[in-house]
């Protein structure tokens, strides 16, 4: 290193990848396992926080304090120790290069570095998120040592995958194996392979499987019909499209000399798009918890373990997407099941508002649910005791009713209602979850929901 590069860093002071110590000192081994969990760095010990130079002592002491520092952190990490000399006074510089090794724990706690600063990572969540993130831990990656290839291998589902996937078969199965990155170092399966391809998927996953169940009502009191579907992630796609469209009301539309058009109550691109995202995003270490399909008499539920990866922040839900599972969803993809990247999202509420339906209602905290309300009689549901709306709140939603686009100003006029009423009716009835604004103020638009 120059003494000009040196200045350099000085000016620069601290950052993701680089910290300056007065002195050794016991939270260090902490701060190394942070740079090992990230993109690596290097500590400058010798060197105050403001940038000055004040040097440290280089004996046999400090070598001895870092090596029982670092003895603490598993796996054993590879740092590059090395002194620098400026100006006539001692650097102690430790080189922290992050490897394919992580997780790195310091007495058992793993630590990652949140801009200049260390963190510990406490929850499960935390964990997972900041690793897949990482490209480190993904369910989907990981081996089942109880499976063997090819013994519990089902070539069939392989072979109709390729097909309908575009794959040439030219090549031996286990070299487009190995072309589709589902083998391990070792030669073993990876899991994302047995959600796809095994001879008895749920043997090794119980929980990879959808219940759908068909009940009477709007709550859970009676039970109408309750299927449990599994095989393999495309099996359990098409298993779980095939329940809706059995129980979902089907119209056909006639047109002179064309042939008919089958039109369900909720647009079948919309159903399609939830159960995908439910398969692709699902969290696959939550053993717990099945994808679950619920129709009632309004609405239609469709819920899956794992809520919004934490990554992405709530105000970028349908425009930004990480996948927790990025080798399904690009099976999916080659499949053509799945849309454009971002775009699925978008479509669903074009598709539902297209058809005069509410928008999609989503839950992305804990678990990741959306709920499709199935066509109602309006002028019945207004008038229904249950609803307990004001004359005010009644006025305000037939008023949205014929046009979501409409503005509160104009609410107001057709009304013969003050605008600061409206204000606070509207504020009343998104409390209740009646109604919601889907996008901005100035070019989104109104959606009720039929409680």
């Amino acid at each position: 290193m120059t003494e000009k590069e040196f200045e350099n860093i000085l000016k620069l002071g601290e950052s993701y990848t680089v910290e300056f110590k007065r002195n050794i000192s016991k939270e260090l081994k902490n701060e190394i396992c942070s740079f090992l969990n990230s993109s690596g760095g290097k500590f400058f010990i010798g060197i105050e926080d403001d940038n000055t130079v004040c040097g440290v002592n280089i004996d046999n002491k400090i070598s001895s304090q870092i090596q029982t520092l670092i003895s603490v952190i598993q796996p054993n990490p590879k740092l590059d120790i090395s002194e620098y000399t400026f100006k006539k006074k001692q650097i102690f510089i430790i080189d922290c290069k992050t490897d394919e090794r992580k997780p790195y724990m310091s007495l058992g706690v793993v630590y990652v570095r949140r801009g200049a600063n260390s963190q510990k990572l406490l929850s499960p969540d935390e964990l997972k998120d900041f690793f897949q993130k990482e490209n480190k831990i993904y369910f989907e990656k990981l081996v089942n040592e109880n499976f063997s290839y090819p013994e519990d291998f089902d070539s069939n589902r392989f072979n109709d995958f390729i097909e309908n996937a575009n794959i040439s078969s030219k090549t031996s199965q286990k070299q487009i194996i190995e072309n589709l990155q589902l083998f391990s170092k070792n030669s073993k399966l990876i899991n994302a392979g047995i959600l796809f391809f095994a001879k008895d998927v749920q043997k090794y996953f119980e929980h990879a499987s959808i219940r759908c169940l068909l009940f009477k009502g709007t709550n859970k009191s009676i039970i109408l019909d309750d299927k449990l579907i599994g095989g393999s992630l495309p099996e359990q796609y098409k298993g779980a499209l095939q329940f809706l469209k059995t129980k979902l009301e089907l119209r056909y539309i006639i047109k002179t000399a064309r042939p008919r058009i089958e039109k369900y109550e909720i647009p079948e691109v919309v159903f399609k798009e939830a159960i995908i995202n439910a398969l692709v995003h699902r969290d696959y270490f939550e053993a717990g918890g099945k994808i679950h399909i619920e129709i009632y008499d309004n609405r239609v539920e469709i819920t899956n373990p794992g809520g919004l990866v934490n990554v992405i922040k709530d105000n970028e839900f349908g425009k930004r997407s990480v996948s927790r599972n990025p080798i399904i969803f690009n099976f999916f993809q080659r499949l053509n099941l799945v849309e454009q990247v971002g775009s699925g999202i978008s479509r669903m509420f074009d598709e539902m508002r297209m058809q005069n339906l509410p928008a999609p209602h989503f839950l992305v905290k804990g678990i990741f649910s959306v709920t499709l309300y199935r066509p109602i009689n309006f002028n019945s549901w207004m008038q229904s005791p249950e609803n307990k709306l004001t004359k005010i709140q009644t006025q305000i939603l037939i008023e949205i009713y014929k046009n979501s686009n409409i503005t509160q100003s104009e609410i107001s006029s057709l009304t013969d209602v003050g605008k600061t009423t409206v204000y606070n009716n509207i504020k009343k009835l998104k409390q209740l979850g009646i109604l919601e604004r889907i996008g901005s103020d100035k070019s989104g638009y109104w959606t009720i929901y039929y409680k």
